[in-house]
């Protein structure tokens, strides 16, 4: 397993090389610059702040220059906020966006998995019909709809929760709601399917005639073995949410990295949106390889090659 590890984190950080390259010269493609502005800025100002970022220099040289930075931890100034490193915004940001995302993906958890055995369980029944809808609604409504919608009814026509901000446990209701409604309705899918191709195997047949325990047969034997999808969904899931999901954020005012890096994008802040680009394709890479690990422990038999 040591030995599959290492040579996933070695293909990490080739994927985390080519990723920071496309986003590097793609940001050069861009028109303007960072500095522009509705004020106009004198030649020798505009000269001074591209001497300051290194913008000076020819683009290969500036290429160089980043690399080498992010290699001793450094992601750079951020051209906006006056003042503050990116590694600072992102410190600052992440925990906002992970405290929100950890809730989330709890939340789907815990209303996924148990949905989607009691629909495989009940199939064709009218409870399995009912999750089908849900699962369906949950996956085809956008997450900005679910706020909006939340937002105004729950917000402002019903004033039952506060609409901004995270201060309280009350402002977490409506985007946890947000963010957990499409992973919670997906992972139901996945369990439901995988659970009935489980139930169909011999192995399950034959605990059946043994005489075991329906709950027995479904805890011990059919969720081990149809959890792993669920898994394979949660690794890249846990690591966009928890990287902050950029709509939400931005509707309810939450300052943690998607909001950062919308911002970004916007104000053409090229070394934060190169610093939160590295970030998450680090945080994605991480765990798609705690994935495969928890594969191993899940289910021994799988051999990681």
């Amino acid at each position: 397993m040591v030995r599959y590890i290492v040579k996933r984190i070695a293909y990490g950080i080739m994927t985390l090389f080519i990723v920071m390259t496309i986003t590097f010269f793609l940001m050069q493609l861009i028109p303007g610059g960072p500095f522009l502005s509705e004020k106009a800025k004198s030649d020798a100002t505009m000269k001074a702040l591209e001497e300051k970022y290194g913008l000076d220099k020819p683009v290969v040289i500036q290429f160089k220059n980043y690399v080498v930075k992010v290699l001793q931890g450094d992601l750079g100034l951020s051209t906006k906020q006056r003042g503050r490193t990116v590694n600072e915004i992102i410190s600052s940001c992440f925990p906002v966006s992970a405290k929100l995302g950890f809730c989330a993906i709890v939340v789907a958890i815990l209303v996924g998995i148990p949905l989607g055995a009691i629909a495989a369980l009940n199939r064709g029944k009218w409870l399995d019909n009912v999750i089908i809808v849900f699962s369906t609604t949950g996956i085809a409504i956008p997450s900005f709809i679910t706020s909006a919608v939340l937002m105004y009814f729950l917000g402002v026509k019903l004033n039952w929760l506060p609409t901004n901000g995270l201060t309280t446990a009350r402002h977490y209701i409506m985007p946890v709601i947000s963010l957990s409604l499409y992973p919670a309705a997906y992972i139901a899918r996945l369990m439901r399917s995988s659970i009935l191709d489980v139930l169909g195997q011999d192995y399950m047949t034959t605990a059946r005639a043994k005489g075991v325990t329906e709950s027995k047969r479904l805890f011990k034997h059919a969720l081990r073995n149809a959890i792993l999808p669920v898994i394979t969904y949660l690794g890249p899931a846990i690591a966009g949410i928890f990287c902050g999901s950029f709509i939400v954020e931005k509707i309810f005012t939450i300052p943690g990295l998607g909001s950062s890096f919308i911002s970004s994008i916007v104000n053409r802040d090229y070394p934060l949106v190169m610093g939160t680009t590295i970030f998450y394709a680090s945080f994605l890479i991480i765990m798609n390889v705690i994935v495969d690990i928890v594969y191993k422990i899940v289910d021994p038999r799988i051999k990681l090659n």
